[in-house]
């Protein structure tokens, strides 16, 4: 123990000798000087939604962190939700943590559904470095438990039984190194009523009148910055949005903001978001084109179905608006409680935009088919109910994905860059040198761990509670918030459901959507993956390959028959 005051000998070997804190004598030691850490993730946003990246969506407290902090412009998820917050939570690439697909669990080490043995999370790791831990939201890193017929199952979605445990209560976020959590451990839900929800490990049995999920969210985690702030050291909050996946549910009022946004069509917003990507320096319109339009994507003009679809992207824009809204209170919180300037915000969305069908799903496994109260929810095809209650379940569809995705090609789940190019913003008024800027290194997920680790002067265990750890696989990215660059060329790799790809400095090979031909792409001067190289460099073509076949043994990646 270190005195700051001057102490006789007698009273200073006494305190040495005994430990008696400072605030014995009702004096307060002096605070942890390590900075807070809030990583805020959105679910299925697109890179053009948020204002600072293009979009007309009104953001203006994300806007605020991006003008306080570093915007990437090369930042990569792993196209999917579920994998890419395994790989956020543990520094490693998804296989490697055991959710290389979904959470069902299969007969293949990569392929668990759940966050294994092997791993450590953020949230353990600097539990264990001296900070308080605590999370809301979305967590889906578990395996799901589902009752024995769909019947029961439906019963236990519209709230007419309960059970106790959504997954296995070891796979729990409190169990995982959260010392608090409050959010849904499923991933689909009804933003009024949602399933799964709980508070630590206990189901919440209902939620009051005008509840609305992302409010919730938000509002847990600027609680959980005013109760850690009267503690003397600093906390980890990881804030999962559930926001904007779908159903695209919103709040009436939100909706009308944007009820005449979208008349004009997907054409004209994606070209206007290109437009202002480039005024605002998030692209070079001389080495990103705005990709062509999916062929199977008809013409705004052609649409049959032009008020639906103006409906529906503007209650993704008002899903987007409330989390930004809920994302105010959060720097309210830390403003009100002295914590802003020393404390890192991190957002970031956990994969494109989704071109989902979500109303061809129908009832079943995460989707309700009615409400607490007896209300039927809609799954219809026919564009003949118009989405935004809490009674359908509906979704953007590839060609609004598309315009949010700008100027990307395809969406979630396919590595192309629209399923795997995430915006991410960095800000910490205290530690970041360039404020405002905008950087063209490149990031990953599963970098988060080792930047938190070198911030919070905390370590990577090689054991933990009688566990072997798989070795970090991620770097830091705390040079960039130094000014410097960082010192590590390093590959990067994907694979999800049969799309894949690896990107070694400019170069990009790559297998999305319908062709399952390796495609290779410049990244200097084609970031929007316009220009097929393949034929011209078959070299490249075989040696990039044969970079990620040796990836894919290493990391568990391809399930064994």
């Amino acid at each position: 123990m270190k005195l700051s005051f001057p102490v006789s000998p007698i009273v200073r070997n006494i305190f040495l000798a005994t430990a008696i804190p400072l605030t014995f004598l009702g004096m307060k030691p002096k605070p942890d000087s390590r900075p807070n850490i809030i990583v805020i993730l959105a679910d299925d946003l697109g890179f053009s939604d948020l204002g600072c990246y293009g979009g007309e969506i009104h953001t203006p407290n994300l806007d605020r962190i991006a003008r306080q902090g570093i915007q990437f412009k090369q930042f990569y998820n792993i196209s999917r939700c579920c994998p890419t917050r395994a790989s956020l939570l543990t520094g490693l690439y998804n296989h490697d943590a055991g959710i290389g697909d979904m959470t069902t669990p299969q007969n293949d080490e990569g392929y668990k559904g759940y966050l294994g043995k092997n791993t450590v999370t953020l949230a353990e790791v600097l539990k264990d470095a001296g900070y308080h831990t605590a999370m809301a939201g979305k967590w889906h890193v578990s395996n799901t438990i589902v009752q024995k017929n769909n019947a029961e199952q439906l019963k236990w979605l519209h709230h007419q039984t309960s059970h106790p445990l959504f997954s296995p209560l070891e796979q729990y976020p409190t169990n995982r190194g959260f010392e608090k959590f409050y959010g849904t451990i499923w991933g689909v839900v009804d933003y009024f009523d949602p399933f799964s929800l709980v508070e630590g490990t206990t189901p919440v049995a209902s939620v009051p009148k005008g509840y609305y999920h992302t409010d919730a969210i938000n509002d847990k985690a600027a609680g959980y910055i005013r109760e850690f702030s009267k503690a003397d050291k600093p906390f980890f909050l990881y804030v999962a949005q559930n926001a904007p996946h779908w159903p695209v549910q919103a709040l009436p009022e939100d909706i009308e903001k944007y009820k005449d946004t979208y008349k004009i069509g997907w054409e004209a917003i994606r070209k206007a978001r290109y437009r202002k990507m480039a005024i605002l320096g998030i692209i070079d319109s001389t080495k990103t084109k705005l990709s062509d339009r999916n062929p199977a994507d008809i013409s705004w003009a052609d649409n049959p179905n032009k008020e639906y679809d103006a409906r529906v992207m503007a209650v993704h824009a008002a899903m987007v608006d409330r989390m930004d809204q809920g994302i105010g209170r959060i720097l309210k919180a830390l403003e009100q409680t002295g914590e802003i300037d020393n404390t890192i915000i991190v957002f970031l969305s956990d994969n494109g935009a989704s071109a989902e069908s979500s109303e061809g799903y129908g009832p079943g496994f995460d989707r309700p088919g009615e409400t607490r109260d007896g209300r039927p929810i809609s799954y219809s095809r026919k564009k003949d109910i118009m989405p935004g209650p809490q009674t359908t379940f509906f979704s953007i569809g590839q060609n609004w994905a598309n315009v949010a995705n700008t100027p990307f090609r395809l969406w979630k789940y396919q590595s192309f860059e629209g399923g795997i190019h995430t915006p991410m913003i960095v800000s910490w008024p205290k530690g970041i040198k360039n404020k405002g800027s905008k950087t063209d290194q490149i990031g990953h997920v599963m970098d988060f761990m080792a930047t938190f680790i070198e911030v919070a002067d905390a370590k990577y265990p090689n054991e933990y509670h009688g566990n072997k750890i798989t070795p970090l696989e991620g770097q830091s990215l705390a040079p960039i918030f130094k000014g410097k660059e960082l010192a590590v060329d390093r590959p990067l790799f994907n694979e999800h459901e049969g799309s894949k790809y690896v990107r070694f400095q400019n170069w990009k090979l790559v297998v999305a959507g319908a062709d399952k031909n390796w495609r290779l792409f410049n990244m200097n001067n084609d970031k929007s993956e316009t220009n097929n190289l393949a034929a011209q460099y078959p070299d490249k073509v075989a040696a990039l390959s044969k970079l990620w076949d040796d990836w894919a043994i290493k990391h568990h990646v391809l399930p064994k028959p």
